[in-house]
């Protein structure tokens, strides 16, 4: 499963369209949650809008096995490879 989720981290690199903000958020998510377990610390504030944003959406995948986070993050990619 590693060696997918390192050619996922690649494939997204090279997507021949950028994903919408929703998708990124997920695929970031899935990211984290994949290398490095649940999210931890304090919910960035104020007005930093893109990093609450980010941790709410790696918040979300509490308690999701690394290894399961990246197997979701390869699904996802490959989705995405597929749509063109």
């Amino acid at each position: 499963m590693q060696e997918a989720f390192e050619q996922a981290q690649q494939a997204v690199q090279g997507l021949p369209k950028k994903p919408g903000n929703d998708i990124l958020l997920k695929l970031y998510a899935l990211y984290k949650q994949g290398t490095v377990g649940d999210v931890s610390g304090q919910r960035p504030g104020g007005f930093d809008f893109v990093g609450g944003a980010k941790y709410d959406a790696w918040a979300g995948l509490r308690g999701l096995s690394r290894e399961e986070a990246q197997r979701e993050y390869v699904n996802l990619v490959e989705t995405l490879k597929a749509r063109g």
